[in-house]
């Protein structure tokens, strides 16, 4: 599994927008027959149930929406938080079916003094 790392950072509790891309081994957008995202601490802690969420429709760019408590700092994280959107998904092309595709996205937040 790969791992894409974003510059910019999410505000906590705000609204955050991760577009997800979809390509073949060579590099060939391709539409995925089926896929879910979780989202996760970078202890591997589940962050508001979101886990093997689907997405849907389907094409060969998404955008995940995280937003509100997808976006809460957990307990013991003060100032910031890491979280891990982890993309798992299967496709079928030239070379082969049920190929499997996936990738994670790394994201800082950044906790807020005073937020509701």
């Amino acid at each position: 599994m790969s791992r894409t790392v974003f510059s910019v950072e999410a505000v906590e509790k705000s609204t955050y927008v991760v577009t997800v891309s979809f390509t073949n081994k060579a590099g060939t957008p391709v539409t995925p027959d089926s896929c879910t995202w979780s989202l996760t601490t970078s202890a591997g802690a589940i962050v508001n149930a979101r886990t093997a969420v689907n997405i849907t429709p389907l094409a060969t760019s998404v955008d995940i929406v995280l937003s509100g408590l997808d976006l809460a700092l957990q307990t013991g994280e003060t100032n910031e938080g890491l979280r891990l959107l982890t993309v798992q998904a299967v496709y079928t092309s030239t070379e082969g079916s049920s190929l499997p595709l996936k990738e994670e996205y790394l994201f800082r937040i950044r906790g807020l003094t005073a937020v509701t």
